[in-house]
């Protein structure tokens, strides 16, 4: 699927995902800095897959390992420098929490610096740097 964001586009198509853009920036965060670019591209390859694209270059990412039924870890979520301060984040985890296969499963994720981020989007603190989204309620 694809959702338009002001001249952007953000896509769940895994084929899209531009590899070398998320192991050079994995390679200078804080929570992957230590995988090797062949993790990285066999844990794109395991995962469901959201990136934003600003025309063919791609500018941001999340990945989410998930059961398919009851449970997805959201991580390795980013965005350029470049890009930052528009709001890309907020729509990026705005699709991902209300994407029809995932809106009814709990919800994971670990980060040392936006809870605030993610609280906007029903996840909530736990211990430490972890946070849980409960599945939405089914409307009868």
């Amino acid at each position: 699927m694809e959702y338009p964001f002001k001249e952007y586009v953000i896509s769940d198509d895994q084929e899209r995902v531009h590899v070398p853009t998320v192991i050079d920036f994995l390679a200078t965060s804080y929570w992957a800095n230590k995988r090797s670019p062949e993790k990285i591209k066999k844990s794109i390859q395991n995962s469901v897959c959201y990136a934003v694209y600003d025309g063919d270059q791609m500018i941001a990412f999340a990945r989410l390992i998930t059961d398919g039924a009851t449970t997805y870890y959201l991580c390795d979520v980013f965005v350029l420098e470049d890009y930052r301060g528009q709001g890309i984040s907020k729509k990026l985890i705005e699709v991902i929490t209300n994407a029809p296969e995932l809106e009814w499963m709990s919800g994971i994720l670990a980060t040392r610096d936006a809870h605030g981020l993610y609280s906007q989007y029903g996840f909530e603190k736990e211990d430490g740097k972890f946070m849980r989204r409960p599945p939405q309620e089914r409307q009868q």
